[in-house]
């Protein structure tokens, strides 16, 4: 198939899909006018691409971990790296709960200063 049927297929754009190439992501053979041509299995790589990229992981570490994947074997190494990625992930969550509890107690302490005719005003 063509880059655009990969496109249409996937809902993934010709861009991102050239530079799946350009990463070492996806692979193509091209006709004799320099068209981009992909097999079938093309459609799982990209859906694969595109969850292993919503779960938050570099091109870089995808390029790493897409051989064992793709099989459906992962080596320890892969396994230990996914679990790594996902402390780093929880981590950021925690962070982020906490930053939500900062924030939550500061509008509550404008609130109450408002309704308390104390009103703060901008620097």
């Amino acid at each position: 198939m063509r880059i655009g049927e990969l496109a249409t297929k996937t809902g993934v754009s010709v861009r991102a899909l050239r530079y799946y190439e350009e990463q070492g992501l996806l692979e193509s053979e091209r006709s004799e006018g320099g068209q981009r041509h992909y097999g079938d299995k093309a459609v799982d790589r990209v859906r694969m691409i595109q969850q292993l990229y919503a779960a938050g992981i570099s091109s870089a570490s995808i390029v790493e971990m897409l051989p064992c994947l793709a099989t459906g074997v992962a080596s320890p190494e892969v396994l230990a790296r996914l679990r790594e990625h996902r402390s780093s992930v929880v981590r950021r969550i925690d962070e982020l709960q906490e930053t939500l509890l900062q924030l939550d107690s500061v509008i509550a302490g404008a609130a109450k200063a408002l309704a308390s005719g104390v009103p703060c005003a901008p620097r």
